[in-house]
Protein backbone atom coordinates (compact mmCIF):
# COMPACT_ATOMS: atom_id res chain seq x y z
CA UNK A 1 0.00 0.00 0.00
CA UNK A 2 1.23 3.28 -1.26
CA UNK A 3 0.57 6.51 0.88
CA UNK A 4 1.34 9.85 -0.22
CA UNK A 5 1.22 12.85 2.08
CA UNK A 6 1.53 16.62 1.84
CA UNK A 7 1.02 19.23 4.74
CA UNK A 8 -0.57 22.35 3.78
CA UNK A 9 -1.23 25.05 6.25
CA UNK A 10 -2.96 23.86 9.77
CA UNK A 11 -4.32 20.28 7.34
CA UNK A 12 -2.40 17.12 6.83
CA UNK A 13 -3.70 15.57 2.99
CA UNK A 14 -3.30 11.66 2.53
CA UNK A 15 -3.93 9.62 -0.72
CA UNK A 16 -3.68 6.46 0.54
CA UNK A 17 -3.51 3.39 -1.97
CA UNK A 18 -6.32 0.74 -0.56
CA UNK A 19 -6.40 -2.09 -2.89
CA UNK A 20 -6.08 -0.99 -6.76
CA UNK A 21 -7.89 0.96 -8.15
CA UNK A 22 -9.73 1.88 -4.63
CA UNK A 23 -8.13 5.12 -3.23
CA UNK A 24 -8.91 7.06 -0.16
CA UNK A 25 -8.24 10.93 0.42
CA UNK A 26 -7.87 12.31 3.83
CA UNK A 27 -7.94 15.52 4.64
CA UNK A 28 -7.22 16.15 8.45
CA UNK A 29 -8.19 19.20 9.66
CA UNK A 30 -8.56 18.28 13.53
CA UNK A 31 -6.03 16.93 15.36
CA UNK A 32 -5.47 18.37 18.91
CA UNK A 33 -2.90 15.69 19.76
CA UNK A 34 -0.48 15.38 16.71
CA UNK A 35 -1.15 12.13 16.07
CA UNK A 36 0.16 10.12 12.72
CA UNK A 37 -3.04 8.92 11.31
CA UNK A 38 -1.31 5.33 11.33
CA UNK A 39 -0.78 5.41 15.00
CA UNK A 40 -4.69 5.50 15.24
CA UNK A 41 -5.88 2.92 11.99
CA UNK A 42 -4.95 1.22 8.50
CA UNK A 43 -7.60 1.24 5.74
CA UNK A 44 -9.32 -1.87 4.29
CA UNK A 45 -11.65 -2.68 1.91
CA UNK A 46 -15.29 -3.63 2.81
CA UNK A 47 -17.45 -6.28 1.34
CA UNK A 48 -20.78 -4.30 1.66
CA UNK A 49 -22.18 -2.03 -1.30
CA UNK A 50 -23.49 0.13 1.41
CA UNK A 51 -19.66 1.25 2.45
CA UNK A 52 -16.67 0.21 0.89
CA UNK A 53 -13.92 1.17 3.08
CA UNK A 54 -13.43 0.44 6.75
CA UNK A 55 -10.85 2.83 8.67
CA UNK A 56 -9.61 -0.38 10.95
CA UNK A 57 -8.50 0.97 14.24
CA UNK A 58 -5.33 0.40 16.03
CA UNK A 59 -6.42 1.18 19.45
CA UNK A 60 -9.75 -0.57 19.60
CA UNK A 61 -8.83 -4.28 19.66
CA UNK A 62 -11.35 -5.09 17.54
CA UNK A 63 -10.12 -6.15 13.47
CA UNK A 64 -6.12 -5.43 14.91
CA UNK A 65 -4.63 -7.10 17.97
CA UNK A 66 -3.03 -4.11 20.18
CA UNK A 67 -1.94 -3.74 23.61
CA UNK A 68 -5.02 -3.91 25.63
CA UNK A 69 -3.38 -0.97 27.50
CA UNK A 70 -4.09 0.79 24.16
CA UNK A 71 -7.86 0.07 23.71
CA UNK A 72 -8.75 1.18 27.44
CA UNK A 73 -6.05 4.11 27.44
CA UNK A 74 -8.00 5.29 24.41
CA UNK A 75 -11.26 5.50 26.31
CA UNK A 76 -9.65 7.34 28.82
CA UNK A 77 -8.37 10.34 26.60
CA UNK A 78 -11.81 10.73 25.35
CA UNK A 79 -13.08 10.97 27.97
CA UNK A 80 -10.49 13.97 29.61
CA UNK A 81 -11.08 15.32 26.23
CA UNK A 82 -14.55 15.44 27.03
CA UNK A 83 -14.08 16.87 30.59
CA UNK A 84 -11.54 19.68 28.52
CA UNK A 85 -14.10 20.75 26.54
CA UNK A 86 -17.01 20.60 29.25
CA UNK A 87 -14.50 23.13 31.18
CA UNK A 88 -13.41 24.95 28.30
CA UNK A 89 -9.54 24.06 29.04
CA UNK A 90 -7.39 23.71 26.22
CA UNK A 91 -6.45 19.98 25.23
CA UNK A 92 -2.48 19.11 25.97
CA UNK A 93 -0.66 16.54 24.22
CA UNK A 94 1.07 15.58 27.44
CA UNK A 95 -1.36 13.11 28.78
CA UNK A 96 -0.35 9.66 30.06
CA UNK A 97 -3.24 8.33 27.91
CA UNK A 98 -1.60 9.75 24.28
CA UNK A 99 1.82 8.55 25.54
CA UNK A 100 0.26 4.78 25.42
CA UNK A 101 -1.68 5.48 22.33
CA UNK A 102 1.85 6.55 21.07
CA UNK A 103 3.83 3.95 22.52
CA UNK A 104 5.91 6.27 24.46
CA UNK A 105 4.61 3.55 27.88
CA UNK A 106 2.65 1.10 28.54
CA UNK A 107 1.31 2.20 32.57
CA UNK A 108 -1.24 4.46 33.51
CA UNK A 109 -3.85 5.01 36.52
CA UNK A 110 -7.68 3.72 35.03
CA UNK A 111 -8.84 5.55 38.38
CA UNK A 112 -11.92 7.57 37.52
CA UNK A 113 -11.70 11.17 37.69
CA UNK A 114 -14.71 13.12 36.55
CA UNK A 115 -16.21 14.20 39.62
CA UNK A 116 -19.55 13.55 40.89
CA UNK A 117 -20.98 16.68 39.66
CA UNK A 118 -20.99 14.81 35.92
CA UNK A 119 -24.18 12.65 36.04
CA UNK A 120 -24.41 11.25 32.40
CA UNK A 121 -25.43 8.27 30.70
CA UNK A 122 -23.32 6.88 28.69
CA UNK A 123 -24.33 4.84 25.69
CA UNK A 124 -21.71 2.30 24.08
CA UNK A 125 -22.46 1.45 20.57
CA UNK A 126 -22.29 -2.96 19.44
CA UNK A 127 -20.97 -4.65 18.28
CA UNK A 128 -17.56 -2.47 17.74
CA UNK A 129 -17.73 0.06 20.18
CA UNK A 130 -19.08 -1.61 23.46
CA UNK A 131 -15.20 -1.91 25.11
CA UNK A 132 -14.55 2.07 24.01
CA UNK A 133 -17.25 3.00 25.89
CA UNK A 134 -16.70 1.08 29.50
CA UNK A 135 -13.40 2.25 28.72
CA UNK A 136 -14.85 6.35 28.31
CA UNK A 137 -16.81 4.97 31.54
CA UNK A 138 -14.60 3.73 33.46
CA UNK A 139 -13.29 7.31 33.94
CA UNK A 140 -16.56 8.79 35.29
CA UNK A 141 -17.25 8.45 39.63
CA UNK A 142 -21.22 9.00 39.00
CA UNK A 143 -22.28 7.79 35.54
CA UNK A 144 -24.31 4.98 33.88
CA UNK A 145 -23.42 2.75 30.94
CA UNK A 146 -25.06 0.21 29.00
CA UNK A 147 -24.08 -0.37 25.61
CA UNK A 148 -26.58 -1.32 22.43
CA UNK A 149 -26.81 -4.89 21.32
CA UNK A 150 -27.55 -7.28 18.21
CA UNK A 151 -28.34 -9.79 20.70
CA UNK A 152 -33.14 -11.15 20.16
CA UNK A 153 -33.66 -12.17 23.88
CA UNK A 154 -36.90 -13.92 24.32
CA UNK A 155 -39.79 -12.77 25.75
CA UNK A 156 -38.20 -9.11 26.47
CA UNK A 157 -39.24 -5.98 25.16
CA UNK A 158 -35.95 -3.30 23.56
CA UNK A 159 -37.23 -0.18 24.85
CA UNK A 160 -35.46 1.82 21.79
CA UNK A 161 -35.02 0.62 18.72
CA UNK A 162 -32.59 2.19 15.87
CA UNK A 163 -30.61 0.81 12.65
CA UNK A 164 -27.71 1.22 11.46
CA UNK A 165 -27.83 1.73 7.62
CA UNK A 166 -24.52 0.90 6.27
CA UNK A 167 -23.86 -2.21 8.85
CA UNK A 168 -24.08 -5.74 7.85
CA UNK A 169 -25.97 -6.19 11.34
CA UNK A 170 -28.34 -3.07 11.45
CA UNK A 171 -30.38 -3.24 13.95
CA UNK A 172 -29.84 -2.00 17.59
CA UNK A 173 -31.63 -3.00 21.07
CA UNK A 174 -31.50 -2.15 24.16
CA UNK A 175 -32.46 -3.98 27.20
CA UNK A 176 -32.12 -1.74 30.02
CA UNK A 177 -35.03 -0.64 33.10
CA UNK A 178 -36.28 2.41 31.35
CA UNK A 179 -36.55 4.55 34.54
CA UNK A 180 -32.71 4.75 33.71
CA UNK A 181 -33.58 7.44 30.89
CA UNK A 182 -36.55 8.68 32.82
CA UNK A 183 -34.87 11.56 33.37
CA UNK A 184 -32.96 14.55 31.94
CA UNK A 185 -29.48 13.56 32.49
CA UNK A 186 -27.43 14.31 29.53
CA UNK A 187 -26.95 10.71 27.18
CA UNK A 188 -23.34 10.46 25.62
CA UNK A 189 -23.01 8.15 22.82
CA UNK A 190 -19.55 6.15 21.93
CA UNK A 191 -18.69 4.88 18.81
CA UNK A 192 -15.09 4.35 17.26
CA UNK A 193 -15.87 6.33 14.36
CA UNK A 194 -18.30 8.67 12.70
CA UNK A 195 -18.80 9.03 8.49
CA UNK A 196 -21.90 10.25 8.67
CA UNK A 197 -23.14 10.57 11.47
CA UNK A 198 -26.40 9.18 10.55
CA UNK A 199 -26.28 6.34 13.01
CA UNK A 200 -25.99 8.76 16.15
CA UNK A 201 -28.73 10.94 14.79
CA UNK A 202 -31.09 7.53 14.24
CA UNK A 203 -30.29 7.06 17.91
CA UNK A 204 -30.74 10.34 19.36
CA UNK A 205 -34.12 10.70 17.42
CA UNK A 206 -35.73 7.80 18.88
CA UNK A 207 -33.93 8.33 22.30
CA UNK A 208 -35.78 12.10 22.16
CA UNK A 209 -38.92 10.29 20.83
CA UNK A 210 -39.32 8.35 24.12
CA UNK A 211 -36.98 10.21 26.81
CA UNK A 212 -36.70 13.50 25.76
CA UNK A 213 -34.32 15.71 27.15
CA UNK A 214 -31.87 19.16 26.53
CA UNK A 215 -28.36 17.50 26.30
CA UNK A 216 -26.38 14.99 24.05
CA UNK A 217 -22.71 14.45 23.18
CA UNK A 218 -21.39 12.44 20.60
CA UNK A 219 -17.78 10.75 21.16
CA UNK A 220 -15.56 9.02 18.54
CA UNK A 221 -12.49 8.33 17.81
CA UNK A 222 -12.33 9.56 14.69
CA UNK A 223 -14.43 11.84 13.02
CA UNK A 224 -14.93 12.33 8.85
CA UNK A 225 -18.63 14.40 8.68
CA UNK A 226 -18.20 16.65 5.80
CA UNK A 227 -20.05 19.65 5.94
CA UNK A 228 -23.62 18.44 4.93
CA UNK A 229 -23.55 16.10 7.62
CA UNK A 230 -22.77 18.57 10.07
CA UNK A 231 -25.72 20.48 8.89
CA UNK A 232 -27.66 17.45 9.36
CA UNK A 233 -26.81 17.69 12.82
CA UNK A 234 -27.39 21.49 13.12
CA UNK A 235 -30.74 20.37 11.76
CA UNK A 236 -31.55 18.32 14.15
CA UNK A 237 -30.77 20.19 17.35
CA UNK A 238 -33.23 23.01 15.93
CA UNK A 239 -35.46 20.43 15.38
CA UNK A 240 -35.50 18.94 18.82
CA UNK A 241 -34.31 22.10 20.19
CA UNK A 242 -31.30 20.13 21.91
CA UNK A 243 -27.67 20.63 22.00
CA UNK A 244 -25.38 18.21 20.59
CA UNK A 245 -21.88 18.26 21.51
CA UNK A 246 -19.03 16.30 19.63
CA UNK A 247 -15.68 15.27 20.87
CA UNK A 248 -12.72 13.24 18.77
CA UNK A 249 -9.13 12.62 18.70
CA UNK A 250 -8.69 12.68 15.47
CA UNK A 251 -11.04 14.98 12.30
CA UNK A 252 -11.41 15.89 8.75
CA UNK A 253 -13.04 14.98 5.69
CA UNK A 254 -12.92 11.77 3.73
CA UNK A 255 -13.19 11.35 -0.37
CA UNK A 256 -13.54 7.62 -1.99
CA UNK A 257 -12.45 7.09 -5.90
CA UNK A 258 -12.82 3.46 -7.17
CA UNK A 259 -13.92 0.15 -6.31
CA UNK A 260 -11.64 -2.58 -5.11
CA UNK A 261 -10.52 -5.17 -7.46
CA UNK A 262 -10.42 -8.14 -5.91
CA UNK A 263 -7.83 -11.59 -7.23
CA UNK A 264 -8.63 -14.33 -5.02
CA UNK A 265 -5.27 -14.87 -3.37
CA UNK A 266 -3.41 -18.83 -3.41
CA UNK A 267 -4.39 -19.81 0.47
CA UNK A 268 -1.22 -21.27 1.97
CA UNK A 269 -1.76 -23.36 5.08
CA UNK A 270 1.35 -21.77 6.98
CA UNK A 271 0.00 -22.84 10.45
CA UNK A 272 1.17 -25.99 13.09
CA UNK A 273 -1.77 -27.72 14.27
CA UNK A 274 -2.59 -26.78 17.72
CA UNK A 275 -1.71 -29.64 19.94
CA UNK A 276 -4.23 -28.55 23.06
CA UNK A 277 -7.71 -27.48 23.95
CA UNK A 278 -8.89 -26.96 26.65
CA UNK A 279 -12.36 -25.20 28.35
CA UNK A 280 -11.94 -23.19 31.63
CA UNK A 281 -15.41 -22.59 33.64
CA UNK A 282 -15.07 -19.21 35.77
CA UNK A 283 -18.18 -19.83 37.12
CA UNK A 284 -16.29 -23.44 38.42
CA UNK A 285 -13.15 -21.84 39.63
CA UNK A 286 -14.46 -18.64 41.09
CA UNK A 287 -17.90 -18.95 41.86
CA UNK A 288 -20.38 -16.18 42.52
CA UNK A 289 -17.59 -13.83 41.24
CA UNK A 290 -20.19 -12.48 38.19
CA UNK A 291 -23.97 -12.04 38.94
CA UNK A 292 -26.19 -13.38 36.69
CA UNK A 293 -29.05 -12.29 34.14
CA UNK A 294 -31.24 -14.62 32.94
CA UNK A 295 -32.76 -14.55 29.27
CA UNK A 296 -33.10 -17.57 27.41
CA UNK A 297 -32.06 -16.86 23.79
CA UNK A 298 -32.51 -19.53 20.48
CA UNK A 299 -31.49 -19.10 17.07
CA UNK A 300 -32.64 -20.86 13.68
CA UNK A 301 -30.33 -23.63 14.22
CA UNK A 302 -29.88 -24.73 18.05
CA UNK A 303 -32.31 -24.93 20.73
CA UNK A 304 -32.45 -22.28 23.96
CA UNK A 305 -29.49 -21.08 25.17
CA UNK A 306 -30.35 -21.30 28.98
CA UNK A 307 -27.32 -20.40 30.66
CA UNK A 308 -27.32 -16.81 32.10
CA UNK A 309 -25.67 -13.72 30.56
CA UNK A 310 -23.37 -12.21 33.29
CA UNK A 311 -24.93 -8.90 34.85
CA UNK A 312 -21.54 -6.81 34.57
CA UNK A 313 -21.49 -7.16 30.72
CA UNK A 314 -22.76 -3.52 30.07
CA UNK A 315 -25.49 -4.97 28.49
CA UNK A 316 -28.59 -4.51 30.91
CA UNK A 317 -26.55 -1.36 32.34
CA UNK A 318 -23.68 -0.75 35.32
CA UNK A 319 -23.33 2.45 37.68
CA UNK A 320 -20.03 3.37 38.19
CA UNK A 321 -19.75 1.92 41.92
CA UNK A 322 -20.63 -1.34 40.06
CA UNK A 323 -17.86 -0.97 37.58
CA UNK A 324 -15.34 -0.16 40.54
CA UNK A 325 -15.95 -3.83 41.90
CA UNK A 326 -16.03 -5.46 38.24
CA UNK A 327 -12.24 -3.90 38.27
CA UNK A 328 -11.25 -6.35 41.11
CA UNK A 329 -13.17 -9.13 39.83
CA UNK A 330 -11.36 -8.65 36.14
CA UNK A 331 -8.33 -8.93 38.47
CA UNK A 332 -8.83 -11.83 40.16
CA UNK A 333 -9.42 -13.57 36.49
CA UNK A 334 -6.67 -12.55 35.08
CA UNK A 335 -4.64 -13.70 38.10
CA UNK A 336 -6.38 -16.92 38.27
CA UNK A 337 -5.23 -17.34 34.27
CA UNK A 338 -1.52 -16.71 34.79
CA UNK A 339 -1.54 -19.97 36.93
CA UNK A 340 -3.13 -21.73 33.83
CA UNK A 341 -1.21 -20.23 31.20
CA UNK A 342 1.74 -22.00 29.04
CA UNK A 343 3.42 -19.88 26.54
CA UNK A 344 4.93 -16.86 26.72
CA UNK A 345 3.32 -15.19 23.32
CA UNK A 346 -0.24 -14.99 24.64
CA UNK A 347 -3.15 -13.48 22.07
CA UNK A 348 -6.38 -12.57 24.48
CA UNK A 349 -9.56 -12.72 21.98
CA UNK A 350 -13.19 -11.54 22.96
CA UNK A 351 -16.14 -12.41 21.29
CA UNK A 352 -18.65 -10.25 18.99
CA UNK A 353 -20.26 -7.60 21.68
CA UNK A 354 -18.27 -9.35 24.27
CA UNK A 355 -15.23 -7.13 24.46
CA UNK A 356 -14.35 -4.89 27.62
CA UNK A 357 -14.46 -7.68 30.66
CA UNK A 358 -11.63 -9.28 27.93
CA UNK A 359 -10.17 -6.59 27.32
CA UNK A 360 -9.60 -5.57 30.62
CA UNK A 361 -8.65 -8.61 31.85
CA UNK A 362 -5.82 -9.04 29.15
CA UNK A 363 -4.27 -5.72 30.34
CA UNK A 364 -3.76 -7.68 34.28
CA UNK A 365 -2.37 -10.56 32.98
CA UNK A 366 1.37 -10.97 33.29
CA UNK A 367 3.67 -10.66 30.37
CA UNK A 368 4.09 -10.21 26.38
CA UNK A 369 -0.09 -10.56 25.53
CA UNK A 370 -2.10 -8.93 23.04
CA UNK A 371 -6.00 -8.44 22.70
CA UNK A 372 -8.40 -8.22 19.84
CA UNK A 373 -12.05 -9.62 18.78
CA UNK A 374 -14.08 -11.61 16.33
CA UNK A 375 -16.48 -9.63 14.28
CA UNK A 376 -19.53 -9.67 12.35
CA UNK A 377 -17.82 -7.78 9.67
CA UNK A 378 -16.59 -9.15 6.09
CA UNK A 379 -13.66 -7.48 4.71
CA UNK A 380 -11.72 -8.40 1.90
CA UNK A 381 -8.36 -9.75 3.13
CA UNK A 382 -5.33 -8.45 1.33
CA UNK A 383 -1.71 -9.91 2.73
CA UNK A 384 0.04 -6.60 1.93
CA UNK A 385 1.62 -4.34 4.06
CA UNK A 386 -0.01 -1.82 6.00
CA UNK A 387 -3.38 -2.85 4.41
CA UNK A 388 -6.02 -3.38 7.51
CA UNK A 389 -7.21 -7.22 6.87
CA UNK A 390 -3.72 -9.30 5.72
CA UNK A 391 -5.20 -12.60 7.55
CA UNK A 392 -8.90 -13.88 8.10
CA UNK A 393 -10.72 -16.58 9.23
CA UNK A 394 -14.62 -17.49 8.57
CA UNK A 395 -16.55 -19.24 10.66
CA UNK A 396 -20.42 -19.85 12.11
CA UNK A 397 -21.01 -17.46 15.18
CA UNK A 398 -20.65 -20.11 18.26
CA UNK A 399 -23.21 -18.05 19.75
CA UNK A 400 -25.47 -17.73 16.89
CA UNK A 401 -24.85 -20.20 14.38
CA UNK A 402 -27.07 -18.79 11.36
CA UNK A 403 -24.30 -15.41 11.61
CA UNK A 404 -20.86 -15.68 10.24
CA UNK A 405 -18.08 -14.00 12.28
CA UNK A 406 -14.83 -13.08 10.59
CA UNK A 407 -11.21 -12.62 12.66
CA UNK A 408 -8.43 -10.94 10.89
CA UNK A 409 -4.88 -10.56 11.64
CA UNK A 410 -3.49 -13.31 13.39
CA UNK A 411 -0.02 -13.98 11.51
CA UNK A 412 1.64 -17.19 11.51
CA UNK A 413 3.74 -18.57 13.78
CA UNK A 414 3.37 -15.18 16.19
CA UNK A 415 1.37 -17.28 19.05
CA UNK A 416 1.80 -20.11 20.92
CA UNK A 417 -1.20 -19.60 23.01
CA UNK A 418 -4.71 -17.92 23.13
CA UNK A 419 -7.23 -17.79 25.61
CA UNK A 420 -10.67 -16.90 23.97
CA UNK A 421 -13.27 -15.33 25.81
CA UNK A 422 -17.28 -15.99 25.93
CA UNK A 423 -19.64 -14.46 28.39
CA UNK A 424 -21.63 -17.93 28.54
CA UNK A 425 -21.28 -21.23 27.82
CA UNK A 426 -21.57 -21.92 23.79
CA UNK A 427 -22.35 -25.64 21.29
CA UNK A 428 -19.12 -27.79 21.43
CA UNK A 429 -19.57 -28.55 17.78
CA UNK A 430 -20.03 -25.19 16.38
CA UNK A 431 -17.55 -23.57 18.50
CA UNK A 432 -15.15 -26.16 17.18
CA UNK A 433 -15.31 -24.73 13.42
CA UNK A 434 -13.74 -21.22 14.87
CA UNK A 435 -10.74 -23.69 16.75
CA UNK A 436 -9.75 -25.91 14.51
CA UNK A 437 -8.81 -22.89 12.12
CA UNK A 438 -6.62 -21.24 14.79
CA UNK A 439 -3.93 -23.55 14.88
CA UNK A 440 -2.29 -22.19 17.90
CA UNK A 441 -0.35 -24.84 19.83
CA UNK A 442 -2.16 -24.07 23.03
CA UNK A 443 -5.80 -22.87 22.83
CA UNK A 444 -7.70 -22.04 26.40
CA UNK A 445 -11.45 -20.97 25.67
CA UNK A 446 -13.12 -19.17 28.62
CA UNK A 447 -16.76 -19.20 29.48
CA UNK A 448 -17.69 -16.72 32.69
CA UNK A 449 -21.01 -18.57 32.57
CA UNK A 450 -21.72 -22.18 32.25
CA UNK A 451 -20.38 -25.08 33.06
CA UNK A 452 -20.35 -28.81 30.46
Amino acid sequence: MNNTTQLISSNSYHMIDVIEPMQVKLNINYNPYHFKFDELFQMAARKNKKRSFLFVSKVLGKHLPISPAKGLATGLLLAESYLKDVEGKKLSSSSPFVDVLKNKQSKFSDTAFIGDQYSPIIIGFAETATALGQAFFQAFKNADYFHTTREDLLNVESIIHFEEEHSHATSHRCYIDANLLQNSREIILVDDEMTTGKTARNIITSLHDKFPRKHYTIVSILDWRNETNKNAFIELEEALDITIRHISLLAGEVEVDGNPVIKEEESVDFYRPSTEMNEIYIEKELPMLFASKYYPTTNQKSPFNTVPYIAESGRFGLDSKVNVLLNSKAEKVATFLDQKRKGKHILCIGTGEFMYLPMKIASLMEGSVKYQSTTRSPIHVHNKPSYGARFGMTFPSPEVEEVVNYIYNIPPETYDEVFIFFERLVDEQVLSKFLQQLKIPSIQVVFLKGVR
